[in-house]
């Protein structure tokens, strides 16, 4: 049984400021199986993150269903934790009370939840810095410890939704090799959107992508590239090759102009 199974999915919204019907992702299916990375490219605007968001819960769907193990999701669940782009931790809170802070929301004792948010923290590589604040930690820091918060509740299903954007370059590929690291280590099923094709590419078990808006799968590709990887199988053929393929497939934005026959980057 598949782990999470979307099935003709169809998501859309009323635009606020003219009553406006807009369909986001439509007629929209695809699986992960238990313990899988899929990560979910496409252009700017084609329902990426309405689609994570109607996963978790937060969004309801106007036609199809999610099932996680078979049973429908209806509603945000604690089988379900996200990462979003900022790591929204609360100052006043020290590291560690921030990552226990979703089990202590579910009801755990202080001093089991600190326990669980240790050992999440050392896996993370923040083990040191439990008693430290989110203002004494660089961005790279904080987004480990968003991680460590949302893998603290330890859920059936992460969603990532580009949690890597807002971090310089470097360590950006820093943060790609510490997520792998990280999966491999507690393998969970993961469904994360990125812009960044290589970074889907590297992390990823299958790489999905969508349509311009409303968003539906033009193309669901294995990434066949052995595991664990380093930085440097970016520079592969094998990775060039798959890279490419996916630029192809995504659209030209309107506003760029008419397509010449070579993919938009």
């Amino acid at each position: 049984m598949a782990r999470l199974d979307v099935q003709n999915l169809t998501v859309g919204y009323v635009m606020k400021r003219n009553q406006r019907d807009l369909t986001a992702v439509q007629e929209l299916s695809f699986t992960a199986r238990a313990g899988e990375f899929v990560a979910i490219v496409g252009p700017s605007g084609c329902g990426k993150t309405t689609l994570l968001h109607t996963i978790a819960g937060l969004v309801a769907p106007q036609q199809g269903q999610i099932a996680l193990d078979g049973r429908p999701i209806d509603g945000p669940g604690r089988e379900r934790a996200m990462v979003f782009q900022s790591p929204a931790l609360l100052p006043w809170r020290s590291v560690l009370r921030n990552v226990a802070y979703g089990l202590e929301l579910q009801g755990v004792a202080r001093r089991q939840a600190e326990g669980i948010a240790r050992e999440c923290l050392a896996l993370v590589g923040l083990a040191d810095f439990a008693e430290s604040y989110p203002g004494e930690l660089s961005g790279g820091m904080q987004q480990r410890a968003n991680l460590a918060r949302a893998l603290a509740v330890q859920p059936t299903v992460l969603l990532c939704d580009e949690p890597l954007s807002a971090l310089d370059a470097q360590t950006r590929e820093y943060m790609q090799a510490e997520l792998q690291r990280i999966w491999l280590e507690r393998p969970t099923t993961t469904v994360y959107v990125t812009h960044h094709i290589a970074e889907a590419i590297f992390l990823a078990d299958r790489v999905l992508v969508l349509s311009a808006s409303p968003g539906r799968i033009k193309a669901d590709l294995a990434v066949d590239l052995p595991r664990p990887r380093s930085l440097s199988v970016q520079r592969t053929p094998a990775f060039l090759a798959l890279e490419e393929r996916i630029w192809s497939l995504l659209e030209r934005p309107a506003w760029l102009g008419a397509n010449d026959g070579s993919a938009a980057r």
